[in-house]
């Protein structure tokens, strides 16, 4: 299978990458600069600096993981805007490869997995959340929102839609734990604020095998939480990673804090989803790292 991939050069698109050649398909990658992230990806990856470039070898799959990092700089509302339109832009750039490949009369891809986050649903507090929450209306919300409707006219085309609502993302070398790691290690680690907001997570194996899964159930379409089945509150988290560390974790952030230095940007650390797979364990996927533990001694 032929199988183009935004975002491919990212912490879960290298991962991507590698399972995609390793279980013998052909990887396309779409990056701005084709010849920086060539180091990152294996050497059998094509790839070019637009989704169009791939016009005359139609890919049998999309899989759509484009975005300016979340949480990289403050969200002044240039920085929004620029959050959205990277996403927005990614997904709209396949659809358009869609309708141009219907238009030439080539085979179009039977289905895109696209990228969305825990964002999606907002502050939810204590409540237990599935993908048929209602979201709660502010900017990580609205952002999701977008992202996921820049896709949903690919299956006016009829291309099977899945898309992935992916929590923080664990891993060596990348991802949520890249930046806590290194005060942890230290023994200057606590929770964020009161420390009751839920962190949902998953496994970066986990995800991009839960990816892999949405590309080869062909009755799956729709919204599919990305995130492990036991999520765990910041200071059930901050206690864990202390623990595999041996380390304490006794130097809590206070939220004035963290809103003085990151403003409404600290939404992301001082609240949460205690957000379930509803969907895809229901569709019978299994998670390698159900809890952090497991996941945590894997990772440390």
């Amino acid at each position: 299978m032929r199988v183009l991939v935004t975002g491919g050069s990212g912490f879960v698109g290298q991962r991507l990458c590698q399972q995609l050649i390793e279980r013998g398909h052909e990887v396309q990658v779409v990056s701005r600069s084709p010849h920086q992230v060539r180091s990152r990806l294996p050497s059998d990856c094509d790839i070019r600096d637009s989704a169009q470039a791939f016009i005359e070898s139609p890919p049998d799959a999309l899989i759509n993981l484009a975005g300016e990092p979340i949480a990289a700089k403050r969200w002044s509302e240039e920085q929004k805007a620029k959050l959205i339109n990277s996403r927005v832009a990614a997904t709209q750039q396949l659809v358009a490869l869609c309708e141009q490949l219907k238009a030439n009369g080539q085979p179009l891809p039977k289905v895109i997995v696209s990228g969305s986050a825990m964002g999606y649903y907002g502050d939810q507090g204590k409540r237990v959340v599935t993908e048929e929450t209602m979201p709660n209306d502010e900017f990580a919300h609205r952002l999701c929102k977008q992202w996921e409707a820049a896709a949903k006219p690919i299956e006016a085309l009829g291309v099977r839609l899945a898309i992935l609502r992916t929590g923080l993302v664990l891993e060596a070398g990348g991802g949520t734990l890249q930046k806590m790691l290194p005060p942890f290690k230290l023994g200057l680690g606590g929770r964020f604020g009161s420390g009751e907001q839920f962190m949902p997570w998953i496994h970066r194996d986990d995800l991009v095998a839960a990816i892999l899964f949405l590309i080869d159930q062909e009755g799956l379409s729709g919204a599919f939480n990305g995130s492990a089945p036991h999520p765990v509150t910041n200071a059930t988290f901050t206690k864990t990673l202390a623990s595999h560390l041996n380390r304490p974790a006794i130097f809590p952030v206070p939220a004035f804090v963290l809103k003085a230095g990151f403003g409404e940007m600290s939404r992301l650390l001082l609240t949460g989803a205690d957000m379930r797979p509803a969907r895809l364990e229901a569709a019978g996927f299994t998670f390698q790292y159900p809890t952090l533990n497991k996941a945590l001694k894997a990772i440390l």
